[in-house]
């Protein structure tokens, strides 16, 4: 990694606002190094380059006190959000050839805050896994031993910012697709709350989770970055009317008298002994810091797989009801009617895991299954909701894992769907809540980044960047870093 591309969001910034460093350095020496580590990690689906580079330019011409502090910064933007006339595949064969006519509210965001958006990274297809597997054209690598997946949905751009490709990257998490690859690659990894950044313009999955949010290699870097993409948007139903703060506010700040809990089904059987171990260090760590650790129960959390896969597929089944192979996309070529233009080009432009998840969506959804399934998912999702509100009557915040295991290596789940869904456990449950959850660096196991996770309340993103950063400063776990051209860490 050149030094350059060791530099966070924050030190790139100060350079920049005292002229050290200008635009055009910082996003010439990115392409650079995205040219040598490409092969290596494979994040990236689209490269900006010519489009980025005029960007810089432009920035570097204005007068630096007419513009915000992150301008001129590079960033990747997961390639399910939308970009104005820069190809947005979503990883899948149907949208192959979409050039967006507009971007999301998101990406527009980033823009006027002046960062650079340097392409699109590669992901699981439409959101839709935990490994990146499911990409229709690349195989990310993990960013600390490229025999490993980068995690997933938002596998590129957990890579992307561990290798130093970008200093940040946008992801989206509908059930750990930021925290899971965040933790995977020892990096920062921010789901806000359901309702902070505008889903307009993200590629839906499903809407009732989905979420936009950044990741980083600091706490610091992150809270800035999730300042420039939050926020009311009125193209967005579902976005909240709140004020956004300053999530860099109570940066700093000690949290003596801070009070956490850790749900007791967080740390069961299944969970791999080294990362157990990593919370209860997590635990004397933020003790140590002043706060009040006490175990804690979420009875109802155990079921969130199975809530969680009933209404993502059945809301997934709903939403790529619009890839007809009719107004945008792949269409097959092999069709003599109509039905075969949808059917044939449904066939042949959505991968395995898509269809599953359409089938078992559709199937919950039947007139027959509704009761059966959906609506007790959707039970069973309000216990799970009441299960926080209960802890969060007596707890600033939740700690835990990320993952029961660390990143596993390419084809473990292949043919096992159900042991690869069984690894969002830890993660699900914040979706189905509607709650911000964070991961940061805390540990290894075997040279692999071992995540620890923080739950807030809802729009509570400051507290949990106070004490993420409480914690980072006490431990030096996100000071290392991998070694991308000499292969593995």
């Amino acid at each position: 990694m050149t030094e350059l591309q060791t530099l966070t969001v924050k030190q790139l910034s100060d350079a920049l606002n005292k002229k050290e460093l200008s635009s055009q350095e910082i996003v010439k020496s990115g392409f650079d190094y995205i040219k040598q580590t490409e092969p290596t990690i494979d994040a990236f689906i689209t490269l900006s380059e010519e489009k980025a580079l005029a960007e810089a330019r432009k920035i570097d011409e204005s007068p630096r006190s007419e513009l915000t502090p992150l301008a001129g910064i590079p960033i990747g933007i997961k390639d399910n959000i939308v970009t104005k006339d820069v190809l947005t595949t979503a990883a899948s064969k149907m949208l192959y050839n979409f050039n967006p006519i507009y971007s999301a509210t998101a990406v527009e965001k980033l823009e006027s805050a002046g960062l650079v958006s340097m392409g699109k990274l590669n992901m699981d297809e439409f959101a839709m896994g935990s490994s990146t597997e499911t990409s229709y054209f690349k195989q990310t690598k993990n960013a600390w031993d490229q025999t490993k997946v980068p995690g997933g949905s938002s596998g590129g751009s957990a890579a992307s910012v561990a290798a130093g490709q970008v200093p940040a990257s946008l992801g989206s998490d509908t059930g750990g697709s930021i925290r899971q690859p965040a933790s995977f690659n020892g990096i920062v990894g921010m789901k806000p709350t359901y309702g902070r950044v505008s889903r307009y313009g993200l590629i839906a999955f499903s809407s009732s989770l989905d979420q936009i949010g950044p990741m980083t290699r600091t706490v610091e870097d992150n809270a800035m970055i999730l300042n420039a993409i939050s926020g009311h948007d009125a193209k967005d139903s579902t976005s909240s009317r709140r004020d956004t703060p300053d999530f860099t506010n109570l940066i700093g700040q000690d949290i003596k008298g801070m009070k956490i809990g850790v749900p007791k089904e967080f740390m069961g059987e299944g969970v791999h002994p080294d990362i157990r171990d990593a919370v209860k260090n997590a635990v004397k760590t933020f003790e140590a810091l002043g706060a009040t650790v006490d175990e804690v129960s979420l009875p109802n959390a155990v079921y969130g797989v199975e809530v969680y896969y009933i209404i993502a597929s059945s809301e997934a089944s709903s939403n790529l009801q619009r890839f007809d192979g009719i107004r945008y996309g792949y269409r097959s070529e092999n069709v003599s009617n109509l039905e075969d233009v949808y059917v044939n080009s449904r066939s042949e432009g959505f991968g395995s895991e898509v269809k599953r998840r359409i089938m078992l969506g559709t199937f919950s959804l039947s007139a027959g299954f509704y009761d059966a399934y959906f609506r007790k998912a959707g039970q069973v999702r309000t216990l799970i909701v009441n299960d926080f509100k209960k802890v969060f009557e007596n707890y600033d915040l939740i700690l835990g894992p990320v993952s029961p295991t660390v990143a596993f290596e390419f084809g473990a789940a292949k043919d096992d769907p159900i042991t690869a869904y069984m690894r969002d456990i830890l993660t699900i449950p914040v979706n189905l809540a509607g709650l911000p959850g964070m991961s940061v660096p805390g540990g290894f196991s075997e040279g692999l980044p071992i995540g620890i996770q923080l739950i807030g309340n809802h729009f509570e993103e400051e507290k949990m960047y106070q004490a993420a950063y409480a914690f980072e400063q006490a431990t030096d776990f996100h000071k290392k870093q991998p070694v991308i051209l000499g292969g593995k860490a």
